[in-house]
């Protein structure tokens, strides 16, 4: 089965990190360019599976460090996180994003509150 034979009870979980320029790694590269075509329908995950995304990014690959927070590295996990919702599909839980430069603080309070709403 293919990701999009799945329906409704299905849950995935989207782990991007964001690298240097704004640019994916190169897996999760394939997946935003597959949700990004043109060709895809508007409701292309409507009753398919639901959906959480969490990034990864280091504000230490930024130019402006001083004034950046995990939103400013994190535009890869945004991007998909967005299309995914154009797509029709269901969000599951609210986007997470973590910072390197901030020993990724933000994981474990995502991680629980993420697991918290499954049970």
């Amino acid at each position: 089965k293919t990701l999009l034979d799945h329906g409704e009870d299905v849950l995935c979980c989207f782990i991007m990190q964001t690298i240097e320029n704004q640019a994916p790694t190169e897996d999760g590269g394939t997946c935003i360019r597959f949700f990004k075509r043109k060709t895809h329908p508007s409701d292309l995950l409507h009753g398919k599976f639901s959906f959480a995304v969490f990034g990864l990014g280091d504000s230490n690959l930024l130019l402006d460090r001083q004034t950046t927070t995990a939103k400013d590295c994190n535009q890869c996990a945004e991007e998909l996180n967005d299309r995914l919702g154009l797509l029709g599909g269901n969000c599951y839980h609210e986007l997470g994003m973590a910072d390197e430069r901030a020993d990724l603080q933000e994981v474990e309070p995502w991680i629980k509150s993420f697991w918290s709403k499954m049970n």
